[in-house]
């Protein structure tokens, strides 16, 4: 008999933030692929077979500008951050039962914004502003929505039984309620981030760091 099947999202932006707290570097492919061992370890998936892992994350943007003030080149592309995204992606693909699934970051129309520090500062002392009083006024497009139609598509289609979902994002609830009402079982790991209370609410198991430690999630008929 065939076993039911069961998929893991991950939410990558959330997922390589948490392993670098834990690490102290950016992860790699292989940090990633290690943490998904572990969850395919979980006893809410005991006798479950894995279809499929799904990665979400956003294409880095590689436009060129300008510095705000001192008018100087700036090329995205050339960036430590583009090079070190770019790198995790090319590997990640490679890893069996990998897919990856890309969103974009893009950038507002005016391109930078200023700091809230430098704001306080200006506010008690005025004085000449200079490139790093500002940030780049970036946003991520696609990703929670990829994630969100994912969900859907693997329960309409009765492609699996349950989904281990790892983000933070409270705008997943929608999601979890949907699919729990077509039957699968939603797992969601937090790794220990504080979470809205409405996202555990709508999980039928929440996990911690610890593989297979359960934390209860609030009753929640569905």
């Amino acid at each position: 008999m065939q076993r039911p099947l069961y998929a893991i999202l991950l939410d990558g932006g959330f997922l390589t933030k948490k392993l670098y707290s834990k690490l102290g570097r950016h992860p790699t492919a292989d940090d990633i692929a290690l943490a998904c061992d572990e969850l395919q370890a979980a006893p809410q998936v005991e006798g479950y077979e894995l279809l499929r892992i799904y990665y979400y994350d956003a294409v880095p943007s590689s436009e060129k500008l300008q510095y705000p003030v001192s008018k100087a080149d700036y090329n995205l592309a050339l960036t430590e951050r583009y090079r070190l995204s770019q790198s995790l992606f090319d590997q990640l693909i490679l890893k069996p039962q990998f897919a990856l699934r890309m969103g974009e970051v893009t950038l507002s129309p005016q391109k930078w914004t200023i700091k809230p520090r430098s704001q306080k500062q200006l506010v008690k002392a005025a004085r000449e502003l200079t490139d790093d009083d500002f940030t780049l006024d970036l946003s991520q497009k696609g990703v929670d929505l990829r994630i969100g139609m994912d969900m859907a598509r693997l329960a309409i289609r009765e492609m699996v039984r349950a989904v281990i979902v790892v983000t933070g994002d409270s705008d997943f609830v929608p999601a979890f309620k949907f699919v729990r009402r077509e039957g699968v079982k939603v797992i969601l790991q937090t790794y220990g981030h504080n979470v809205r209370v409405e996202l555990k609410q709508h999980a039928d198991f929440v996990l911690d760091n610890s593989v297979g430690v359960e934390v209860p999630a609030e009753a929640e008929g569905t």
